[in-house]
């Protein structure tokens, strides 16, 4: 039977990014996968990370960069990033911000994050 998902989980962090959480760990107990809508302001950004999980990034409004052992990709509204699991990255917003669902396979958890000090 399907499951209805009435509302998110506001998920606070620092920064002035908005996470809510649709599917995930925290708002449906789901460890599969989690599905986000964020809202980060212009200049944001988060600590690099070298996740266990695969991460989609499909950006709504807004740019952006994220960065790799390799250089930067710059991602704008309309399109997406896929980032695979063991891959170095960090995310940040560029002058006018981001809105973006992000999709992590299995779901986000902060220790599966492994974020660099």
């Amino acid at each position: 039977m399907p499951e209805l998902i009435e509302k998110p989980a506001r998920i606070p962090v620092p920064g002035g990014k908005v996470i809510d959480e649709y599917v995930g760990r925290v708002n449906s107990g789901t460890e599969a996968v989690s599905i986000a809508h964020m809202v980060a302001p212009a200049g944001w950004q988060e600590p690099a990370q070298t996740p266990d999980f695969d991460e989609y990034t499909l950006v709504l409004r807004g740019a952006l960069r994220v960065e790799h052992a390799g250089g930067a990709i710059d991602v704008s509204a309309g399109q997406a990033v896929v980032s695979r699991a063991g891959e170095w990255i960090r995310y940040q917003t560029l002058s006018e911000g981001a809105e973006y669902v992000a999709i992590c396979l299995p779901a986000f958890a902060p220790d599966l994050a492994h974020r660099d000090e």
